[in-house]
């Protein structure tokens, strides 16, 4: 008597389990846009979401405790604005990935995020699919900007490019022009929006009023603005300092 013939299974074989996702914090600090992204990463089951932060101070400590290998980070944020924070945790680690999404959209912004440390820039209408693409792309060493992917030494041309191209740097060096703000420039920036005076800001950091002159210096340089008005609408305008926080 013959054995009986093994029935091939018709069991849908268990669908492959993808490796180590990428770990993703979101920084926003409107919560209906935060869950609405956190809602539109987590149907990847490629990307894993390990936190949210509302402000920048937050996005700082929650970055620094949980370590993720993105960042999706807004521009106008409360206490720390995003490239801020920007700058200073891609200054601590080479291995982080920050795209900037932000509604204050214009090519002199994106130079400033760029020039922050940002891997990616993206206005907040940016399509699903192009965003999930780009935080793949940026975590494995590359940049997204404007739908090209590039690596580093592709970026310094960029740069160089946009520079030629906006006509901005013939009087100063380009490596200073859009280089980013230090912590206490914006913090004398944040100032100036407020009506503050070189002699009234000295007074209200401790300092001289040569190193508040100083740093005005240093600021309009790298906005390339002519004054202290245009530097504060200039910040204003591009959401680096909100405007409840002026009053």
């Amino acid at each position: 008597m013959s054995k009986p013939t093994a029935r091939k299974s018709t069991v849908p074989a268990e669908k492959e389990k993808p490796g180590r996702r990428v770990s993703v914090l979101i920084v926003d600090d409107h919560p209906v846009f935060r869950g609405g992204l956190r809602g539109l990463l987590e149907l990847d089951e490629t990307i894993q979401v390990v936190g949210e932060a509302q402000d920048g101070q937050e996005a700082l400590t929650m970055a620094r405790t949980l370590k993720p290998q993105v960042i999706l980070m807004d521009v106008n944020l409360p206490l720390v604005n995003g490239l801020q924070a920007t700058r200073e945790l891609t200054a601590e680690r080479n291995d982080l990935a920050v795209i900037i999404l932000t509604a204050y959209h214009d090519d002199e912004q994106m130079l400033h995020a760029v020039r922050a440390g940002a891997y990616g820039y993206f206005p907040k209408e940016v399509a699903p699919n192009e965003l999930l693409a780009a935080i793949q792309k940026v975590s494995q060493g590359n940049y997204v900007i404007n739908d090209e992917v590039l690596a580093k030494p592709q970026v310094a041309s960029w740069l160089i490019h946009q520079f030629e191209t906006m006509q901005v740097g013939a009087e100063d060096a380009p490596e200073e022009t859009f280089r980013a703000l230090s912590a206490r420039e914006m913090e004398i920036l944040k100032l100036i929006t407020k009506g503050l005076s070189n002699k009234e800001i000295a007074k209200a950091l401790g300092i001289s009023r040569q190193t508040v002159k100083n740093h005005m210096t240093s600021i309009l340089r790298k906005l390339a603005v002519n004054d202290r008005t245009q530097a504060a609408v200039y910040a204003l305008r591009r959401g680096w300092i909100r405007l409840q926080d002026t009053k």
